[in-house]
């Protein structure tokens, strides 16, 4: 029970692992960036068979992988101005995505770049676009658990609440709205719970992360009923 060190291979995963590789990483129609040197942008290409239904780089992305590979140079300078070039191409090569993660590798944390001020900024600029930034550095914590709830506390602040009204208004509830959370849907086994609880009469109306969207984390704050399938990866 003691803490990663940086720049030191260890036996577990880390922050960011948790946060992009199991909470982020899933939700299909966001693109999700690893921010820092290319290494864990390598690691991140494991899906962990999260499945899902779409098409990949037209509305899902969870196979493609995104790094904003730091140099030496980035490390001295600061990467501010290189994730915000690449938000530009991301915009331009993926048009239809619904929105942004930035997942900050340790680097990130060490130097303070204002990865916050940036996601707002690219935001306001594309027209209130959904950016999330996303403090997940992999020194925080003693594993990958904690980068599950920093991810899940990110939703939080970023995205319950935050939907423009004319989509919140399109929302109808009923009384049966439940949500399923803390399911990533590894083989697709999120797919059969669904199935039974569709069938009692229930209406799913956010399961996540596993196949998950956008629009069903904006949604989830709606549900009359969270139902929790893991602990360990959801607050």
């Amino acid at each position: 029970n003691i803490k990663s060190i940086p720049g030191v291979m260890t036996i577990r995963g880390c922050a960011y692992a948790g946060s992009k590789g199991v909470v982020w990483g899933p939700i299909k129609d966001m693109i999700h960036i690893s921010h820092g040197p290319v290494g864990c942008g390598q690691y991140s290409w494991g899906s962990r068979r999260n499945y899902y239904v779409g098409t990949t780089g037209i509305d899902t992305f969870v196979t493609l992988q995104f790094t904003s590979d730091f140099q030496e140079k980035d490390i001295v300078f600061g990467g501010d101005k290189k994730v915000t070039k690449l938000i530009d191409e991301l915009q331009e090569l993926f048009p239809l995505n619904r929105g942004i993660t930035i997942q900050s590798e340790c680097p990130i944390g060490l130097i303070g770049d204002d990865i916050e001020a940036v996601s707002r900024e690219k935001s306001k600029e594309y027209g209130g676009k959904t950016i999330v930034p996303v403090r997940c550095e992999g020194f925080r914590g003693v594993s990958q658990s904690l980068g599950h709830h920093i991810a899940n506390d990110a939703v939080r602040d970023w995205i319950f609440d935050k939907s423009a009204p004319e989509v919140s208004s399109k929302f109808e509830p009923t009384p049966y709205d439940v949500a399923i959370i803390g399911d990533y849907n590894i083989g697709g086994d999120a797919w059969s719970s669904r199935i039974l609880l569709e069938e009692m009469g229930l209406r799913v109306i956010a399961q996540w992360s596993g196949d998950g969207s956008l629009a069903e984390l904006e949604a989830t704050p709606k549900a009359k009923l969270n139902i929790l399938h893991c602990y360990r990866s959801m607050n």
